[in-house]
C-alpha cells in the first residue's frame, strides 16, 4: 500500500466531518424535495460543522470511458412502494442535466469551503431510480471481471471533467465503489462458485480486480487519493483488501439488537410465509397484504440486483414506528456490551491493518443500521450513545475522518438536530 498520507497533502483538512448525501442528491431534486436547492443544503451543512460531503457521483451514468455520456437523465420511483423508507422515498419524474448538476454541486462546495468524497452506488441501488432500465441493463451486461475497470474508466472521465471546470481541488478522495462486498461486484466471486454469504472469500476474489482499477486511477490522477469502500460488518481477513489503497475507507453498522429484529422478521427465510406473526405484530393497522404491495406493472426491473429486497421495504413502509422503536429499546440491554465491543474490536483491527502503511482510516457510514424513515431509535438517546461511543473511539485511534451517523443528512429527520451535530463535529475537528 501507498506510504502517502493525505494529512501531509496541501489543502486537505486535518480531520474530515462527513455527511452522506449518497444518491439522494440527484434523485430528490424536484421542488419541495431536499436537494432542489443545493446552495441552501450546503449552508446548512456548514452550519452543522461538516467539511465533507460523500456522494454517489454516478460516474457510469454520466460518463463512458471516452467522455460525457450524452443526454439528460430521467428519474422515476418505486410507485407507492418505499415512501416511508430512507433513500427509496423519492418523488420521481425529474429530468436532470446530470453534468450540470454535478458541476453545481462542486460550485457550491467551493463557495462554501466544503470537500466532496466521490463514490458510486451503481452496482447497488442507484439504477433503481432511473425512469427507464437502459443504463441498468448496460451495467448488468458487463462481465463481472470487467465491472471494476468499467467503473474506473468512467470515474477517470468524471474527475477529468471536474478538473477541467476548475473544481479538482474540492475532491478530498475518490472511492471506486461503495461497499464492494455488498452488491453486484461480488458476481466475480459467485461466478467462481463462492457462496453469496461467504464474505471472506468474496472479498479475496475481488482483490486483484480492485487493485487493477485503483492502479489505473492512481496513474491517471496522481494528485487525487484513491480507494474503495469496504465494510466492517462481517469479519474477513484484512489482507484480502486491495493493497494499493491510499485511504482505508470503512463502514461500520453494528446492528446487534437490530439483527435480532431482522432475524425474528424472517426476511431471509423463504421456507415460511411472509409476513410472519412477529412482523404482523409490528405493522400499522392499515397495512395492506404483502402480496399487494408491489412495484407498478412492468417496473420489476427496479429491484433486480438491488440488495435491499421487497420484504425489507414492506416492513419499513408498514411498521408502526413506535412499535419498531419499542422493540429495539426493550431488547437493547441484551446486546449493549456486544455492540460496543464490536465497535472497539473492528476499529482497532482497522487501525492495526494500516499500522505499517501509514494510510489514514475514515469511517464513512454507521452506526446502528438501516431503520424506517420515521423510526427514531438511531436518532434517540441509545442511537446517539452508540454513535458518540464510536466517534470517541475513532478519534482516540486518530482516524482521519468520521460520519456522525448515516442518517445525518438533509433527507433524514436527524438533520433537524442541529445542536448535536455541531457538538460532535466540533469534537472531531478539535481531536
Amino acid at each position: 500500500m501507498s506510504q502517502a498520507s493525505p494529512i501531509t497533502i496541501a489543502g486537505l483538512p486535518r480531520k474530515l466531518t462527513i455527511t452522506m448525501w449518497d444518491f439522494s442528491w440527484y434523485t430528490m431534486t424536484l421542488p419541495g424535495e431536499p436537494y432542489h436547492d443545493l446552495a441552501a443544503r450546503f449552508a446548512e451543512a456548514v452550519e452543522r460543522g461538516y467539511n465533507t460531503i460523500r456522494i454517489c457521483a454516478m460516474p457510469f451514468m454520466l460518463f463512458t470511458a471516452d467522455g460525457p455520456r450524452p443526454g439528460p437523465l430521467y428519474f422515476g420511483n418505486l410507485g407507492r412502494v418505499g415512501q416511508r423508507t430512507r433513500w427509496y422515498n423519492c418523488r420521481g419524474g425529474a429530468k436532470l442535466d446530470g453534468h450540470a448538476h454535478l458541476l453545481e454541486l462542486f460550485r457550491q462546495a467551493k463557495a462554501h469551503g466544503v470537500y466532496i468524497m466521490l463514490s458510486s452506488w451503481e452496482y447497488q441501488q442507484s439504477p433503481s431510480f432511473l425512469a427507464h432500465p437502459e443504463l441498468r441493463d448496460l451495467l448488468a451486461a458487463i462481465a463481472p471481471e470487467e465491472r471494476f475497470m468499467t467503473i474506473a474508466r468512467s470515474l477517470d472521465q468524471l474527475i477529468r471533467y471536474v478538473k477541467e471546470a476548475g473544481y479538482g481541488d474540492q475532491i478530498v478522495y475518490a472511492e471506486l465503489h461503495n461497499e464492494v462486498e455488498f452488491g453486484q461486484l461480488t458476481a466475480v466471486g459467485t461466478a467462481q462458485g463462492i457462496a453469496a454469504n461467504n464474505t471472506p472469500e468474496l472479498v479475496e476474489s475481488m482483490q486483484p480486480y480492485i487493485e487493477e482499477a485503483i492502479s489505473y486511477l492512481r496513474e491517471q490522477h496522481p494528485d487525487v487519493l484513491m480507494t474503495a469502500s469496504y465494510t466492517l460488518n462481517d469479519p474477513y481477513p484484512k489482507e484480502y483488501v486491495a493493497r494499493n489503497l491510499q485511504v482505508a475507507h470503512f463502514h461500520l453498522y453494528i446492528k446487534g439488537v437490530l439483527n435480532q429484529l431482522m432475524n425474528e422478521a424472517g426476511l431471509g427465510d423463504d421456507s415460511h410465509p411472509f409476513p410472519n406473526v412477529f412482523v404482523r405484530s409490528l405493522l400499522r393497522d392499515d397495512a395492506p397484504p404483502f402480496s399487494e404491495w408491489t412495484l407498478p406493472p412492468g417496473q420489476e426491473w427496479r429491484m433486480e440486483g438491488n440488495p435491499v429486497g421487497m420484504k425489507l421495504i414492506y416492513l419499513h413502509d408498514w411498521a408502526d414506528p413506535d412499535k419498531w422503536d419499542l422493540y429495539l429499546y426493550d431488547h437493547y440491554g441484551e446486546h449493549r456490551l456486544a455492540m460496543l465491543y464490536k465497535a472497539d474490536t473492528e476499529f482497532e483491527q482497522a487501525k492495526d491493518w494500516v499500522r505499517r502503511s501509514g494510510i489514514p482510516v475514515v469511517i464513512g457510514e454507521g452506526y446502528v443500521g438501516y431503520t424506517p424513515l420515521m423510526a427514531g431509535f438511531e436518532e434517540g438517546p441509545v442511537g446517539k450513545f452508540i454513535a458518540e461511543y464510536a466517534i470517541r473511539k475513532g478519534m482516540a485511534l486518530d482516524f482521519w475522518g468520521m460520519t456522525l451517523c448515516s442518517n445525518c443528512a438533509p433527507h433524514h429527520p436527524f438533520w433537524g438536530d442541529i445542536a448535536w451535530q455541531q457538538k460532535w463535529n466540533r469534537f472531531i475537528l478539535e481531536s
